[in-house]
């Protein structure tokens, strides 16, 4: 199973075209690209290096919450969208401290800048668990993907809880070809921290099984992904789990699929390692609802990964 991301990698290396990009890193990509797996096998967690399961548990449950502010997230030890919720306050009239422009790539470097950003970085993450108002003002990263999925905003100001519908309509209509959760909002695109990579997500139901497709506009091989096939197949697994059904295939679907430059030789020491036997995934039989899951109702069986490769995010 884990294969079919450790193709993509190699593709990549061997095929990918050089392209500047946003954050000015530069990367090799290709576009359009597909994997699938069987959650039946196992679930789909890399164990070609270590990935934080524990991170993506939060995450997701963020996302389910309809929540758009790291507040959630820093109060589970999740530093994951820290850096753009921080560019945006360093941008702001409120902040006074050390000049920190393009500290993405400063940090990689500079030494002693890496030290002041660090503690400025330290700084702001505390005020935002400290500070309800600080974090109300600086902690908020627009209408992404929470808002989009539990409160769609409409012409006339009421709302839409599109992944309270789509389970709904799963348990009504399964064989509806509308089991549908957009992200991408053109109108508050301008005013997201980050606009949706993973833009669309769709089920299916077949003889039982409930089935999930994701088609993601940008995809950040090295560290993103891996997050990504392991959130949506666990989000599959809990709609599967309240609507009685087993799980079928985690469908990815890839627009612009790329290894940053300075993720090139760790993607290499990826794929120089042996695959090891994926885990299973064990959720609290006793909640019923989505929405209902917190953090110690999600465990993982027989997680052995290689050991982590460290690799900067691109901001």
């Amino acid at each position: 199973m884990e294969n079919a991301y450790l193709d993509l990698g190699r593709k990549i290396l061997k095929e990918g075209h050089v392209k500047e990009d946003r954050t000015g890193t530069g990367t090799k990509s290709i576009f359009g690209y597909q994997m699938r797996f069987d959650l039946s096998e196992g679930f789909p967690l890399l164990t070609t290096k270590r990935v934080p399961f524990g991170l993506i548990k939060s995450e997701l449950l963020w996302f389910i919450k309809g929540d758009t502010n790291i507040r959630y997230l820093l109060e589970h030890n999740n530093h994951i969208w820290d850096e753009w919720a921080f560019e945006r306050y360093i941008k702001s009239d409120d902040y006074q401290g050390p000049d920190m422009t393009d500290f993405g790539h400063r940090v990689l470097t500079d030494e002693a800048f890496k030290a002041t950003y660090e503690e400025q970085h330290k700084l702001f993450c505390e005020k935002i668990l400290t500070d309800r108002d600080f974090a109300d003002k600086h902690g908020e990263l627009g209408n992404i993907y929470g808002a989009q999925w539990r409160h769609w905003e409409t012409k006339d100001g009421s709302f839409i809880d599109q992944l309270q519908n789509v389970i709904d309509m799963i348990k009504t209509t399964p064989d509806s070809r509308r089991l549908i959760v957009s992200a991408w909002n053109p109108e508050d695109v301008p005013t997201m921290a980050l606009p949706p990579c993973h833009t669309m997500f769709q089920f299916y139901v077949n003889d039982g099984k409930l089935s999930c497709q994701l088609y993601q506009r940008s995809a950040d091989v090295f560290l993103g992904v891996p997050f990504n096939i392991a959130s949506y197949a666990l989000l599959t697994h809990l709609i599967a789990h309240e609507t009685g059904l087993q799980v079928g295939d985690f469908v990815h679907t890839l627009g612009d699929a790329h290894l940053y430059s300075n993720h090139i030789e760790q993607m290499e020491e990826q794929l120089s390692r042996t695959v090891r036997n994926a885990p299973k995934l064990i959720l609290n039989q006793e909640k019923e609802s989505v929405f209902d899951f917190e953090m110690d109702d999600i465990s993982l069986e027989g997680y052995d990964p290689h050991p982590t490769i460290k690799a900067p995010i691109a901001v």
